[in-house]
C-alpha cells in the first residue's frame, strides 16, 4: 500500500516535472554551489524514509501518512537545491521523485475508483471490500491480508483444498460469504483491532460453521467460530446471566477468536498454520510438537505427521478459503451481491422470525431472510413468536420488505397461517371399522357406507380418551406451537387452557397446563 500523497502535492510534483528543468540554468547563476554527492545522499535517505513511511502506513502505525509526506518533502527540498548547482543529476532525482509519485498517484486512483487491479504478482485482492458500506472497505482495511498472503504457505494441499472448495463445496463457500456479509460489520472490526487478516476470519469461520451462528457440533462445539464451552469460557464466553450463550454471539465470538488466535500465534512464533493447528487440534498438542521438533513449519514431516487426520485437513481448508476470499477472480468466482447496510426492525406485532422468513420473500437472494435474521439476532429461537414492539438487527432492505409484505395483506396473512397450524389437527381420529346387515343401520345413529355388499358404519368412532390435567414448565425458546406439537394438543386448546392469546409469547420457566394433549 502506497501513502496517500495530498492532490496539491500531486498539482505541484507535476509542474515541476513541466517546469523544473528549463529554470535550472537561471538558477545556477543564482545560487552558491552545493555539494553533489551531499545532495545524492539526501535523496536516497528521503526516498529510504518514504520507504519506510509506506511499510508503517501498510500496519496503520500512528503519524505514518505525515512522515510521508515529509519525505515527500525532503525529497522536494532536494531537487530544488540540485537546480541551484551546476553539474548535479537533476534528471536522475526527478526520476525517483517520478517514480515514487506514480506509484502514488496509481494508488490514489485506485482508492477512488475503488479499481479491483491485479497487483505485481497478478493477484488481486477484491473479495471482501465488494459491496459493504463505504466506511468498511477503505482500502487500508485490506492492506493486512495483503500480509496473510506472505504468512503462509501456497502447496499442494492448499490446491487441493481450493479444487474442493470450487467443486463440491462451491456451494457452501458461497453460502459463508453471503453470511458473513451481513455480519461483517459485528465480526470483522474485533479481528482489526487485534491485528489479525480478515481473510483468516473468514476462512476459520466458512469451515467451521458456514456463516451459521447457531451451528453445533456433535462434539460440543457451538457458534460461528465453533468454541468447545471450556475454551470459550476461558475467553469471556458462556452463560450470560439470561440463559443465552454468547458462544453463539457473532461480535462475542469474533473477539475470543482473535484472542485466542493472538495466544497462539505468541506461544508458535507467528505461524499461522500452526495456531490453526491448535485452534483445531489442541494448543497443548500444538506447542508440544511446535516445542518438540525445533519450531519447524506445520509442513514438516516430522510436524505435519503428529496431527490427526482432521487437523491436516482442517489446516488447508482454512488456508484455502482465506485465499479464496482475497482472490475470487483470478479462480473464476463469483461471489454473489448482497445489501448489508445494518437497520433496525421494529415489529408492529407479533411475529416469529420463521413467520417473517415467510412473508419477507426471497427476491434477490436465494434463500431469503430467515438466515439473516437469525444470525444477526441469536437470542430468539426462530419459532417464537416476539410482541409487537421488539427491535430486531435486520438490513435497510429487510425493513423495506417488512413494511410491504409483512404487516398486513393476503403474504402477511399467509405467513401467519402457515406458522400457527397444528399438524395434529390435520389426524382425524375414528375407532375400528364394524361391518353390520341393513337392519342393523337402519337404527343406526351415524352415517353408512357401502363397502363390497356390506354397510360398514363409522358412527361407533371412539372419542379420544381424556387426559389428566398436567403441569409442564416451558424451556428456553419454546413457544406455543412447539409445546402443542410436543404433547398433541392444539395451538387453540393449550392457549384457552392457560388464558393466553395464540401468537402470545412465553418465558423460561413459566407454568402451563396441559388440558387435553394427549401425550
Amino acid at each position: 500500500m502506497i501513502p496517500r500523497i495530498p492532490r496539491h502535492r500531486l498539482f505541484r510534483a507535476c509542474l515541476a516535472a513541466l517546469f523544473l528543468l528549463p529554470v535550472c540554468s537561471i538558477a545556477a547563476r543564482r545560487e552558491a554551489p552545493v555539494t553533489t554527492d551531499a545532495l545524492s545522499t539526501r535523496m536516497q535517505a528521503a526516498e529510504q524514509r518514504f520507504t519506510r513511511a509506506a511499510i508503517a502506513v501498510r500496519n496503520d502505525e500512528p503519524d505514518a501518512q505525515r512522515e510521508s509526506d515529509a519525505a515527500l518533502q525532503d525529497m522536494e527540498d532536494v531537487m530544488a537545491a540540485c537546480v541551484r548547482q551546476r553539474g548535479c543529476p537533476v534528471n536522475t532525482m526527478l526520476a525517483t521523485y517520478n517514480r515514487l509519485l506514480k506509484h502514488a498517484i496509481d494508488a490514489d486512483a485506485a482508492d477512488d475508483d475503488a479499481d479491483d487491479a491485479p497487483t505485481a504478482d497478478g493477484i488481486g485482492h477484491e473479495g471482501a471490500a465488494a459491496n459493504v458500506p463505504e466506511s468498511a472497505h477503505a482500502a487500508h482495511l485490506l492492506s493486512q491480508d495483503h500480509r496473510f498472503d506472505r504468512m503462509v504457505e501456497y502447496n499442494p494441499a492448499v490446491q487441493q483444498a481450493i479444487r474442493r472448495w470450487l467443486t463440491d463445496m462451491r456451494g457452501s463457500l458461497i453460502s459463508s460469504w453471503e453470511n458473513y456479509q451481513y455480519m461483517r460489520y459485528l465480526m470483522w472490526p474485533e479481528y482489526q483491532k487485534r491485528g489479525l487478516p480478515e481473510a483468516l476470519l473468514f476462512g476459520i469461520m466458512a469451515k467451521e460453521s458456514n456463516g451459521k451462528v447457531h451451528a453445533t457440533s456433535r462434539t460440543g462445539a457451538a457458534g460461528p467460530m465453533q468454541f468447545m464451552y471450556a475454551t470459550g469460557k476461558r475467553f469471556g464466553l458462556g452463560d450470560d446471566g439470561t440463559g443465552f450463550d454468547t458462544r453463539y454471539d457473532p461480535r462475542a465470538a469474533a473477539q475470543a477468536s482473535a484472542e485466542y488466535l493472538n495466544e497462539r500465534m505468541g506461544e508458535l512464533n507467528r505461524n499461522i498454520e500452526l495456531s490453526l493447528a491448535a485452534y483445531n487440534g489442541g494448543e497443548g498438542r500444538a506447542l508440544r510438537v511446535y516445542q518438540g521438533t525445533a519450531a519447524r513449519s506445520f509442513w514438516d514431516e516430522s510436524v505435519y505427521n503428529q496431527f490427526p487426520a482432521e487437523t491436516r485437513d482442517y489446516v488447508p481448508m482454512v488456508v484455502a478459503a482465506s485465499w479464496l476470499f482475497l482472490h475470487p477472480k483470478e479462480y473464476g468466482l463469483t461471489f454473489p451481491k448482497v445489501d448489508p447496510r445494518p437497520a433496525t426492525l421494529r415489529l408492529t406485532q407479533p411475529a416469529s422470525i420463521y413467520q417473517l422468513g415467510i412473508c419477507l420473500g426471497n427476491k434477490g437472494v436465494r434463500e431469503g431472510y430467515m438466515r439473516t435474521l437469525r444470525n444477526l439476532n441469536p437470542r430468539y429461537q426462530p419459532e417464537t413468536f416476539l410482541p409487537a414492539g421488539t427491535t430486531l438487527n435486520a438490513t435497510t432492505r429487510v425493513v423495506g420488505l417488512y413494511d410491504r409484505w409483512c404487516t398486513s395483506g393476503a403474504r402477511a396473512d399467509l405467513a401467519r397461517t402457515l406458522v400457527v397450524s397444528d399438524p395434529s389437527r390435520a389426524v382425524v381420529r375414528t375407532g375400528p371399522l364394524q361391518t353390520i346387515t341393513p337392519a342393523e343401520a337402519s337404527v343406526s345413529a351415524g352415517p353408512v357406507s357401502a363397502n363390497a355388499g356390506d354397510w360398514t358404519s363409522t358412527a361407533s368412532a371412539l372419542p379420544t380418551p381424556p387426559v389428566t390435567a398436567r403441569q409442564y414448565q416451558v424451556q428456553d425458546g419454546e413457544s406455543l406451537p412447539t409445546i402443542a406439537r410436543k404433547f398433541g394438543c392444539s395451538v387453540e386448546g393449550l392457549a384457552k387452557a392457560n388464558g393466553l392469546p395464540a401468537a402470545g409469547q412465553l418465558t423460561r420457566g413459566q407454568s402451563l397446563r396441559l388440558d387435553g394433549c394427549g401425550g
